[in-house]
Parts: structure tokens; sequence; C-alpha cells
């Protein structure tokens, strides 16, 4: 549980912090959209996302930080980076839409997020679905599939 005043004082910060690596990844899928082999934009976005789920982790945001963690991986681990059809970042972008949305759902007196994971869990069924995975014996752990 975060501590209520170093929380008010952290999350202005955070959150600034956070829209700019959101808007980031957003040009990145942007760029994609028009140059689909990009490594630098793919690069970019996965850099972002890791970038977000640090910073989420140090406020214990731990819904977030595992979401940004997932959708890198799928990228990072995805069969060919280079080629993603318009499903696949369209399925991105719906990613980092729900991870803007989620941030505005932050409460800034206590820092608790309380959301239903059911909509992450739909979001990376869809990544899945559209990128296709190098390996899937490798995935993370994902405590996202649990259910309440």
């Amino acid at each position: 549980m975060n501590d209520g005043n170093e929380w008010q004082l952290a999350l202005p910060e955070f959150l600034h912090e956070a829209e700019k690596l959101l808007a980031k990844s957003e040009e990145c899928l942007s760029h994609l959209h028009m140059i689909r082999n990009d490594s630098d934009a793919i690069d970019c976005m996965k850099i972002s996302l890791i970038k977000l789920a640090e910073k989420a982790d140090a406020l214990a945001l731990q819904a977030i930080s595992e979401f940004s963690r997932h959708i890198q991986y799928l990228i990072a681990n995805a069969e060919n980076p280079l080629h993603l059809h318009d499903q696949a970042l369209d399925a991105l972008h719906d990613c980092l839409t729900l991870l803007a949305w989620q941030l505005e759902l932050i409460d800034a007196k206590t820092g608790q997020l309380t959301l239903d994971e059911t909509e992450q869990t739909t979001l990376i069924a869809t990544v899945i679905l559209q990128i296709p995975q190098k390996d899937f014996s490798t995935k993370p752990q994902q405590r996202m599939h649990h259910t309440s």
C-alpha cells in the first residue's frame, strides 16, 4: 500500500512521465503503419513500455507494470516483428489506449487502481492472435489469468 503523502507527491510526476511514454509508443505505432519494417520504431516502443513498467513498479502499480511488460514481451517475442499487419498494430493500439485509461483511474489519494482484469486479458489474447509468437513455452508468468 502506498504512503498517502509520498504517493500524492509522486503520482503527478509518474502520470506525466507515463503519458510521455505512451505518447512515444503511439508515435511508434503510427510510424509502423506507414513503414512496416522500421526496427527503430519497434525498439522505441519496447523501450517505452519497459520504462513505463519500471516506473509503475516504483509506485506499486502492479496491474499497469504487468500489462506494459506483457505487451512489450509479445512485441519482443514476435516471430516477425518487422512485418506487423494492420490488425496487429490496431490490437497494440487498443492495449495502449487501455493503459492510458487505467492511468486515469488511479486514485490520487490512495494510489489504488481497482480494475477488472478481463479487458487486459482479452486484449492480450487478441495481440497473441494477431502477432504470432516464436515460442509459447517461454511466456512470462502471468498473473492476469487468475480468477478473482
